[in-house]
């Protein structure tokens, strides 16, 4: 069984829309025992980071989910999903007494505003080449420079963070997916990346 968390960020159903073009029938919950059970978990996320943390703060996920990730079953954090697994963001310092705001831990580093260079708008939105390390699991069968879809203004910056499993470039040498263990994240939307992003899900779903 594939679980969807729902805590009210945006992209939930086009993610439960892609599973399904492969055959798969993932169950949206946020019923923590429901969670604990499934064979794999996938934190989808569309919006601010403060925001999506108070939403698993207040729906009492986050013991959940760093229990969850503690045990090695398979997780996949996507976009805004992946940014929470880090330390902290910049993303709503402004509402946080000009302090970063924290995420959930269990990956180490902050997630920084994208700077603002020339011909570069910010948000990033669009498809860019990815480089991809050897033997990343997530990318299994998929060609180096492949193009994949972001959309964010915010990202964990690749500096040579173990794990690092893919980058990019847009203004700083961005961390386009992170793998752990069974531990899993893409700063783009795989959902969104035609036949590539539907084979890195299908990559994940395999996992064991």
């Amino acid at each position: 069984m594939t679980a969807l968390i729902d805590y009210d960020a945006g992209n939930l159903r086009s993610v439960e829309k892609a599973l399904r073009a492969l055959g798969e029938e993932p169950i949206v919950t946020r019923d923590p025992e429901t969670l604990r059970r499934a064979d794999r978990v996938i934190l989808p996320g569309v919006g601010a980071f403060r925001d999506c943390m108070e939403n698993l703060t207040s729906f009492g996920l986050v013991p959940v989910i760093r229990e969850i990730i503690a045990e090695n079953t398979p997780f996949l954090g996507i976009c805004v999903g992946m940014q929470l697994l880090f330390e902290s963001s910049e993303e709503g310092m402004e509402e946080n007494g000009g302090r970063p705001v924290p995420g959930l831990g269990v990956l180490p580093g902050r997630v920084v505003h994208i700077p603002e260079r020339a011909g570069l708008k910010i948000p990033h939105m669009g498809w860019n080449s990815i480089s991809i390390s050897p033997g990343a699991r997530l990318f299994a069968g998929i060609p180096e420079g492949s193009f994949v879809y972001f959309v964010h203004s915010f990202a964990r910056e690749a500096d040579g963070l173990s794990g690092t499993a893919a980058v990019t470039e847009y203004g700083m040498k961005i961390l386009a997916s992170v793998e752990r263990g069974n531990l899993f994240g893409t700063q783009f939307h795989p959902e969104k990346s035609s036949s590539t992003g539907l084979r890195i899900l299908k990559n994940f779903l395999e996992v064991r």
